[in-house]
């Protein structure tokens, strides 16, 4: 019975966002995202990416849970060691394998060009696009529950900061997201979109580890601090602790808001 009360405990949080976020998009927001959002989700899971992204990052984070987590080795069931400090790694190449089609493909299909006659605005279609490819990242967490039921079977893990893992893993798979989002707008190229984008990702990461943040500050005054509050890795492990602080929710939303307005830019620019 105990996985039983475990797997409702699990489903409320995941059907209230569920809830909030259809709510959201066919209630609040305007016709021509939700027109967007409908037909992009659905070319998502009509083509294989979705459910391949969606395997790969299940399993690599079980996998990695269980062999480079330490999780048997060390009796620990903490969520935090063994299982969500991986995420921000798999979703730095996940998340641009997610969004490299996003506007490539429109791009390499000359479809680009009908955003002018279309009469939707620019932002709609961005904004559509981009919660279309978030709840491929939604689903992809979803299924890492078999995971998080094995640690409880297995351990006794503090079930506290599991709300605010998967909250802070999803706002920083999103954040990469919208990085994709930004540099597919740049090219026709898939592969070009993924590559770029995953090197931006993984330098996003690479700047906040506390090591570098250590090199930083015996260079330049304040470089610790800088590498810090620019990186994701800081903002991600705070939250990733049980603290859901007001600044870590501006970063991250911050970094999105700015890609998603460089996307809109980028393709207004075009199309002039």
């Amino acid at each position: 019975m105990k996985w039983i009360a475990l797997f409702l405990s699990f489903l409320g949080p995941v059907a209230l966002f569920a809830g909030i976020g259809h709510f959201l998009i066919w209630k609040v927001l305007p016709r021509g995202v939700r027109i967007t959002f409908q037909r992009e989700l659905g070319s998502f899971f009509y083509s294989p990416i979705a459910y391949v992204c969606v395997v790969v990052f299940t399993v690599l984070a079980s996998v990695l849970s269980f062999t480079l987590g330490g999780f048997i080795e060390a009796g620990d069931a903490s969520l935090t060691r063994t299982f969500f400090n991986f995420h921000p790694w798999l979703f730095a190449f996940v998340a641009p394998a997610i969004g490299m089609r996003l506007w490539s493909e429109e791009h390499r299909q000359g479809t680009i060009e009908l955003l002018s006659t279309m009469p939707i605005a620019v932002w709609h279609v961005i904004l559509g696009k981009y919660l279309a490819a978030s709840v491929v990242i939604w689903v992809a967490l979803f299924c890492t529950f078999p995971a998080l039921l094995t640690m409880e079977i297995l351990g006794d893990p503090d079930w506290g900061p599991m709300f605010t893992g998967y909250l802070s893993s999803f706002l920083l798979a999103t954040a990469c997201l919208a990085v994709t989002s930004a540099v597919s707008a740049f090219t026709r190229s898939q592969v070009v979109a993924f590559l770029v984008s995953v090197l931006l990702c993984v330098l996003m990461l690479f700047v906040g580890l506390p090591p570098v943040a250590e090199f930083a500050g015996g260079i330049i005054p304040f470089g610790d601090s800088m590498m810090t509050a620019l990186g994701f890795w800081n903002h991600f492990a705070e939250m990733n602790k049980g603290l859901v602080l007001g600044a870590d929710l501006v970063y991250f939303i911050s970094i999105t808001a700015f890609c998603l307005f460089t996307t809109a830019v980028v393709l207004r620019a075009r199309r002039a």
